[in-house]
């Protein structure tokens, strides 16, 4: 088995601290070691969030070089520019092209143009999906499923060392039972959104 790293990138409220649990204890089932490191950045909505999630076998630290990840799950565009330099040359990347404008932007102190940043992914990612998540959680029954969707569309890819339906497992048994329904819903929308969106 090849060791696996992945970064998970987005701002706070978004849900990445849960996939990254999904993907680390579906990887743990899977008889991996896992190591992993978050950076919570203002620790607030919609302050910048990072999950580095290194699986495999004897692994070395919890941070990834830079230019060492595998895959990097992008949940907010500006995060997932901001964290290309993690990935490696060839690496896959999946983001959502959802935009949240930080507030510096709102003040008038700082500039967020969302065709610049698909224009730069575009040039720098070999391996690049992009996912309307937020049609496709809203579509699955809350918008706020939108890390249910990535999820789904990363096991789609079949990149991760993790089968797609263990991954689906393991989301539905970390979710509470009254939202496993919209989140089983929201992973099958992402998982098949490959070629679609």
């Amino acid at each position: 088995m090849k060791n696996f790293d992945l970064v998970v990138a987005g701002v706070g409220g978004q849900g990445i601290i849960l996939a990254s649990r999904v993907i680390s204890n579906a990887a743990i089932a899977a008889g991996m070691e896992i190591r992993t490191s978050e950076v919570l950045g203002m620790a607030q909505r919609e302050g910048p969030v990072t999950s580095q999630v290194r699986m495999g076998k004897n692994l070395q630290g919890a941070l990834i070089p830079a230019g060492q990840a595998d895959a990097l799950l992008g949940f907010e565009l500006s995060e997932t520019v901001r964290n290309l330099y993690l990935l490696k040359p060839g690496g896959t990347v999946v983001t959502s092209t959802t935009t949240i404008v930080p507030t510096t932007v709102a003040l008038g102190l700082s500039t967020y143009n969302r065709e610049e940043l698909m224009a730069h992914l575009r040039q720098t990612v070999s391996a690049l999906v992009t996912v309307d998540t937020e049609r496709l959680a809203r579509e699955a029954g809350n918008v706020k499923a939108l890390n249910s969707v990535l999820l789904g569309t990363l096991a789609a890819l079949e990149k991760l060392p993790i089968p797609a339906a263990a991954l689906r497992e393991t989301l539905l048994s970390i979710v509470p039972p009254k939202l496993q329904e919209v989140n089983e819903r929201a992973f099958d929308l992402g998982y098949r959104s490959i070629g679609v969106s």
